[in-house]
């Protein structure tokens, strides 16, 4: 046979492997562009400027996990400790406008925080709530506590039928402003709290209040919410707020809000300065925009990230 011929005969069958060798190499850019797209996406996410070393964010209803990072881990929580102070005070339906003094048993005696509420001072109860949520005042928090019907004893005792009520397994909680590195709980277990605790109307009406003027001996004071967020343009979506800071909590925040098209509740804890938590929330908004659109799978940030100053 002649060469010719044989190239006649085997033509068919080289258009055919060319073919095949073309659709082998598309197919491998494909999966080399998918793979690529997915792998930046996760270097993305951790890779992110995420600087609180515990996180959840949940979404409302569904109850579906949006992040995590470290959302089990048992530490500090400072200050918002006194959203679970509040509920408690207010489960016990007391008269708002009963007016209490702030005693020498209320200053603490820990850290020796300021306050703006000096002893002897007289206020309702509706404004010394006011002054522990918003502004986060120790003293407030403490007398919240020490007016509880029964006394600090009985205080405590409906703390602990809360936390087991809440189902909040991990969480210890042992004095009522969070000053204390003793009360302790996880990401996950103040996602509970904080759903629980929107459901009263007077601590979301206070914790998404930017300030107020409160009458304290006769002057009327100036109080402004320690969350920055809060009356920010962007942020107006705020359902509940609460900052804390201890040195062994670290800056913490808990908000629930309108988060890229749907709503959600947000545990930051242990970020190395105020500034980082609030750029924490900002990301994390962005973050969930994204994943919104293209990536509707929970992120999940193992990695350590490195801290933001």
């Amino acid at each position: 046979m002649t060469i010719s011929p044989m190239l006649d005969f085997l033509s068919p069958y080289i258009s055919t492997r060319r073919k095949l060798v073309r659709l082998f190499f598309s197919l491998s850019l494909s999966s080399a562009a998918f793979c690529a797209s997915h792998a930046s996406y996760a270097a993305n996410v951790t890779k992110a400027p995420f600087g609180s070393q515990h996180a959840m964010v949940v979404e409302d209803g569904t109850g579906k996990v949006l992040l995590e990072k470290n959302s089990t881990e048992k530490v500090p929580i400072a200050s918002l400790t006194k959203l679970m102070t509040a509920m408690v005070v207010l489960d016990s339906k007391p008269d708002m406008d009963e007016k209490i003094s702030i005693e020498q048993a209320d200053v603490d005696m820990l850290k020796h925080s300021a306050s703006h509420v000096p002893v002897g001072a007289t206020l309702s109860r509706r404004d010394v709530l006011q002054l522990a949520l918003m502004s986060s005042d120790n003293r407030a928090a403490a007398s919240l506590a020490r007016t509880y019907p029964g006394g600090r004893a009985a205080f405590e005792a409906a703390v602990q039928a809360k936390i087991t009520a809440l189902g909040m397994h991990d969480t210890v909680l042992q004095e009522p402003t969070g000053l204390s590195p003793n009360n302790m709980s996880t990401a996950a277990d103040l996602v509970k709290m904080a759903v629980a605790a929107s459901r009263y109307p007077d601590i979301a009406d206070i914790t998404t209040d930017s300030s107020d003027l409160i009458k304290i001996n006769g002057h009327n004071v100036e109080f402004h919410n320690t969350n920055k967020l809060v009356g920010k343009k962007g942020w107006d979506s705020i359902l509940l707020s609460k900052t804390g800071f201890t040195n062994e909590a670290g800056n913490c925040l808990i908000m629930r809000l309108k988060l890229a098209g749907r709503q959600a509740t947000l545990v930051l804890l242990n970020a190395r300065a105020s500034s980082v938590r609030f750029l924490d929330a900002l990301n994390i908004r962005r973050l969930l925009a994204k994943q919104k659109d293209s990536h509707p799978s929970i992120v999940s940030v193992k990695q350590r990230t490195p801290d933001i100053r």
